[in-house]
């Protein structure tokens, strides 16, 4: 019973257990978008962090930097694992 209850709030949620092997079109232009804000965001960042004259502030905002960066990096990370695995399935 509780494993029904499980799937039930994973469906409920949209959560998936694991990704699809295909990507919808929508899906990869969400995924472009979240490429390019991330990348957007480091940038500014590290613009902003060069203007500061405050090193307090200047510090944060290169931690902000760096976590986009680091988002930005995990993303291509994961496609790039999942382009392979969809071409070594092909083969």
């Amino acid at each position: 019973m509780q494993q029904q209850n499980m799937n039930f709030q994973n469906q409920q949620q949209g959560t998936m257990q694991q990704p699809p092997t295909i990507i919808s079109t929508k899906d990869s232009l969400y995924l472009t978008d979240m490429l390019s804000w991330n990348l957007l965001a480091m940038k500014k960042a590290h613009f902003f962090a060069q203007q500061c004259q405050d090193q307090e502030l200047k510090t944060e905002m290169e931690r902000c930097g760096q976590m986009h960066q680091n988002h930005y990096e995990k993303i291509l990370k994961h496609l790039n694992s999942q382009q392979n695995q969809t071409f070594a399935g092909m083969q």
